[in-house]
């Protein structure tokens, strides 16, 4: 039987090398597999599902310029109420009339330059008749305490007070776009809702301040010129005045359909 013999052919060890140096950089793929597009990974069932959530939530409102100079003289009227309670309850009065004749002329002046300057913010419409509200009612709460004015009527305006501040944090929550968070709700920068007096409001808050600085500024005067004119008997009748416009604003308020704007997110 013949048996067969199988050459084997040996190539050169450096020929070995060359060709398997030469794999590394040499592409497994084929010509043909090289021109098929690759295909992109699918997008897993929870981030396309969260992308159409997302895209249902509202987007929020620009974020506006809240360090303006009325803003600035807005901020100092809420500073100056607490400090002209403490002048009242320690009996100076001239010192609280001067402090309280400084809020009420930044009171006018920084309205004049929001308008004047198109300065005007949506967080200076809330903080503006904060800082009056915050002003009477820790203005209103010591006269009364010491007498000056009656406590029905402390009542009347505090209590007025009282309820559009609640109404003020219940706007706040419900206009505010969505994640609501503490965060957010005291980031006045992220305006949601907008307040805008009414007429009967603004007389109403020019007549307050008219009764708090004559109740400062009375005991200040001499007791022969308040006798004279008879102004104890004036403060009396304008005591009813204030009541009666202080009942007439917060009801303007409750049943007006311009006093509260909710402000749209823009899409």
């Amino acid at each position: 039987m013949r048996h067969v013999q199988s050459r084997v052919y040996r190539a050169p060890a450096s020929r070995i090398l060359v060709l398997g140096s030469s794999r590394r950089w040499t592409s497994s793929k084929t010509p043909d597999d090289q021109n098929k597009p690759e295909s992109k990974p699918e997008v897993s069932k929870t981030t396309a599902a969260a992308k159409r959530l997302l895209s249902k939530l509202p987007i929020a409102k620009t974020r506006e310029n809240i360090y303006t100079i009325p803003n600035f003289l807005t901020f100092t009227r809420l500073l100056a109420a607490p400090a002209v309670g403490y002048l009242l309850v320690h009996n100076y009065h001239a010192a609280a009339l001067s402090l309280f004749a400084y809020a009420g002329i930044t009171d006018m002046v920084d309205g004049y330059i929001a308008r004047k300057y198109n300065l005007q913010t949506v967080v200076g419409t809330i903080i503006d008749p904060m800082a009056d509200k915050l002003l009477m009612t820790i203005g209103v709460a010591c006269l009364a305490v010491n007498g000056s004015l009656p406590v029905w009527l402390a009542v009347v305006i505090i209590g007025r007070d009282i309820g559009l501040a609640i109404s003020a944090i219940y706007y706040r929550w419900i206009s505010l776009p969505p994640p609501k968070t503490m965060a957010r709700y005291w980031d006045f920068s992220l305006p949601s809702a907008e307040v805008k007096p009414t007429q009967i409001s603004k007389i109403n808050t020019a007549l307050q301040l008219v009764l708090v600085g004559s109740a400062i500024g009375l005991p200040v005067l001499p007791e022969a010129f308040i006798s004279a004119w008879h102004l104890q008997d004036a403060m009396t009748i304008f005591q009813y005045v204030v009541a009666t416009t202080t009942i007439w604003s917060g009801l303007g308020y409750v049943f007006g359909k311009d006093a509260v704007r909710i402000l749209k997110d823009q899409k």
